[in-house]
């Protein structure tokens, strides 16, 4: 076993302007499909019942002027100038808003949180503008303070990842339905009603198989798809436009939209619903933020979908406007506007981009569900990543699944684009309004912005989104039941996940055992040491777990390297390698108990077992090596235990620390500087480690030198996992609902979700599992 001299380096790579274009390309495909397809079923929607255009051409001008001002305000200038900026280190979505806030104000559950992980990089806070003291600290203070405006808060929050999983659920139902309603105009009646739902139903089965090849692949596989459909309806827009009704310009004029609520009253009201649809995947381009970047999603928005959209809704109501009977009894739809030697090429078009279109909001919905899971609020699933080089771009299949299950069973049930347009346009709003509150606190406690600007935000976005809200609402019972029954049931697994977690970890810091008591035991803690790391799971980030007094007081022997580890989400994304792991000791030296804290960020991939477990020994041997005394030459303070843990950084990133290196076959010679030093091992391994010390690294004392020998002999002996099994229970007197919630609820979610990440791959026959029944 050898501590030998090496050099490492890491070269960055920097993002360049053709991987920006890229990105954008490839967001055409995945962010921007559902956006897209808008125009195949907004005009449907709206002259469903409600109104009806008449030869004034009030109607429908009204309508595409409401189209073109909601399409400038909220997904240009709300999502591309505003919201886009909130962006937590990269990443975008409801979480990640609330993340954001959880940073600047002591308002998380999260209950294993740590002073440590506000040092980390990734835990900047964001000063745009000069800060607001006064109203800025008062409002923080407020919700430091009240628990109750802390859960709230967390509702809220809730609510808006459960309405975009209801929205992953309906956007593909609708948008799928409409693109295949085109065959209305090309079939009989009979024919039309056999064939449509079938059809419908193999296009989205085709699409959710599609999801395990991953965003990237995905990605540029459907943005010529997109890139087509946009040049076709803008194309097909100008030439409606010149050849129907030039002066149709004439309704972008906000005035037309008081003329038309004036004329039609409360059924104008009524169907803002429908044209509620024409920003279906504007959620999508912050959702999906982080599978991109800020810049290509502007890119692309700004230059190609905003404009193209613009043309096709225009064109359509060009065409509307020098057509007041309906022929027959489809009522309006996009098809009727397209030149008839045109509609079958159109059609396929149409279909393959409603199936581009769908991504967008299934892809967004992967996103955040991983976020909530990281951060305690969804049970654990498993979680693919699907490109090395964009780690944001991930595959849940059991989430894919479920989607698809309940995207046909809609489908299905509903038959029908304008029940699923309103099922789809209550989730899809809802979403913004929760965007538009979280934003507003965030302009004041992260941007340090004036109220009165965080005021006029939610006043003037929040009006606009209030005045489509209501119209989806009243459409209750014509399908808008359906997200608020997903969100309801999504928001009790959640909420009942996170109510559990918070328990359990509760009652883990409640009965940890003392750091006198393993004093009591002495250095052989009372038992045999036996050769080997014994590596023991806890979700404490201080303190002794009970499940070890279980361990001490009914077996005989335990391993000579003890290491605690905790495997813990912070509110970030990313967490650097360098600032991966906080170790500290338990005990005194001669214990060799360690601490490990291996912190991760929503985003992060969790490494596999053997990259793991070798970055988790040369952490803890990069620990004993910098390790610093007292004046007094004693080791740290033990009441102080989180005061005195190191931050260490992975093997690979951490260059200037120790390195390990492993070989199957025995001793071989090593040609080097005259700066090698070697510890002989008095036993003879079937694998050889070495520890490679710093270039420039000092001496090492006699005591730390002893130190990373037994730990070089302990990884050799092999490592053996000990994983708490529990039993979460509620106590006898707890009330009704609260045993409901944990004996039922949490006890289901539990066990039929996904262990710890690295326990998957752990072997059988190297892991020891532990049953405890908590009462809470």
């Amino acid at each position: 076993m050898d501590l030998e001299v090496g050099v490492y380096k890491n070269n960055v790579k920097k993002e360049s302007w053709k991987s920006v274009l890229l990105l954008a390309y490839q967001s055409l495909g995945v962010v921007y499909g559902d956006l897209s397809t808008s125009p195949l079923y907004v005009y449907k929607s709206t002259f469903a019942e409600d109104i009806q255009h008449s030869e004034t051409n009030e109607e429908i001008y009204g309508v595409l002027s409401f189209v073109f001002w909601t399409l400038t305000l909220v997904p240009l200038l709300k999502y591309v100038f505003i919201v886009l900026r909130a962006d937590d280190n990269g990443e975008g979505g409801t979480f990640a808003l609330y993340s954001l806030l959880c940073r600047h104000a002591k308002i998380s559950f999260m209950p294993n949180c740590q002073v440590a992980d506000e040092e980390l990089s990734a835990y900047k806070k964001d000063h745009i503008g000069p800060p607001d003291m006064n109203i800025g600290l008062r409002l923080k203070s407020k919700l430091e303070k009240h628990r109750v405006l802390q859960k709230m808060l967390l509702i809220l929050a809730l609510i808006g990842t459960c309405m975009v999983i209801g929205d992953g659920v309906l956007t593909p139902a609708v948008s799928v339905f409409s693109a295949v309603s085109g065959l209305e105009l090309s079939m009989s009646k009979e024919q039309h009603k056999y064939v449509e739902l079938p059809v419908a139903c193999v296009i989205l089965v085709c699409l959710f198989s599609l999801q395990h090849y991953g965003t990237h692949r995905v990605g540029f596989m459907f943005a010529p798809i997109v890139i087509t459909w946009l040049i076709c309806i803008s194309s097909i827009g100008v030439y409606n436009i010149f050849h129907w009704n030039p002066q149709v310009y004439q309704a972008l004029s906000p005035y037309y939209m008081y003329k038309f609520l004036k004329k039609t009253q409360s059924r104008g009201w009524m169907s803002l619903g429908g044209i509620l649809l024409c920003i279906t995947g504007s959620e999508a381009m912050f959702a999906d933020l982080g599978h991109f970047s800020q810049l290509s999603i502007k890119i692309a928005f700004t230059s190609v979908v905003y404009p193209s959209l613009i043309l096709a809704y225009m064109g359509q109501a060009a065409y509307i406007s020098k057509h007041h009977i309906v022929e027959n009894n489809y009522q309006i739809g996009f098809y009727v506007s397209v030149p008839e030697p045109l509609r079958w090429p159109v059609l396929a078009i149409a279909i393959l981009a409603a199936v581009v279109g769908s991504q967008a909001i299934i892809t967004g919905t992967f996103s955040i569900i991983k976020q909530c899971s990281a951060l305690g609020s969804f049970p654990r699933v498993k979680i693919i990543h699907t490109s090395s080089k964009i780690h944001g771009q991930i595959y849940i299949p059991e989430i894919n699944w479920i989607l698809m299950l309940l995207c046909l069973v809609v489908t299905i049930g509903f038959r029908d684009t304008k029940r699923l347009g309103n099922a789809s346009g209550l989730a899809v709003i809802t979403v913004m309004l929760v965007t538009t509150c979280l934003m507003s606190l965030v302009m004041v406690l992260c941007w340090h912005q004036s109220i009165f600007l965080a005021i006029c935000f939610i006043l003037f976005f929040g009006a606009i989104e209030a005045l489509y809200f209501s119209a989806s609402l009243i459409k209750f019972r014509e399908g808008a039941w359906v997200p608020i029954v997903l969100a309801f049931v999504f928001m009790a697994i959640m909420y009942a996940w996170h109510y559990g977690t918070l328990k359990k970890y509760e009652f883990d810091v409640q009965n940890k055992v003392s750091i006198n008591w393993l004093l009591s035991l002495g250095p052989s803690l009372g038992i045999v040491r036996v050769r080997g790391i014994g590596l023991v799971h806890t979700e404490l980030v201080s303190g002794i777990p009970a499940i070890f007094s279980h361990f001490v007081t009914n077996l005989p022997a335990f391993h000579q390297v003890l290491v605690f580890l905790c495997i813990k989400s912070v509110p970030v994304p990313y967490v650097l390698p360098d600032e991966r792991f906080l170790v500290g000791r338990i005990g005194p030296k001669e214990y060799r108990i360690y601490r490990c804290i291996v912190r991760y960020g929503y985003h992060d991939i969790h490494k596999d077992d053997v990259a793991f477990e070798k970055d988790l020994i040369c952490s803890i041997a990069e620990f004993i090596r910098s390790e610093r005394l007292e004046p007094n030459g004693r080791a740290q303070d033990l009441e102080k235990e989180d005061e005195n843990m190191t931050v260490v950084g992975t093997s690979s990133a951490h260059t200037e620390g120790i390195q390990m290196c492993e070989e199957d076959e025995g001793p071989s010679d090593i040609a080097g500087s005259s700066e090698v030093r070697e510890i002989q091992s008095p036993v003879g391994p079937r694998k050889r480690v070495r520890f490679v010390l710093p270039e420039k690294s000092p001496e090492i004392d006699q005591g730390a030198h002893e130190e990373l020998q037994e730990l070089m002999e302990a990884r050799e002996a092999g490592m053996a996992f000990i994983l708490g099994h529990s039993y979460v229970r509620a106590k006898r007197q707890s009330s009704l609902i609260k045993r409901l919630v944990i004996n039922f609820g949490y006890d289901f979610l539990r066990r039929n979700s996904r262990g710890p990440t690295y326990a998957s791959s752990i072997p059988h026959v190297s892991t020891l599992e532990v049953g405890m029944v908590y009462l809470v």
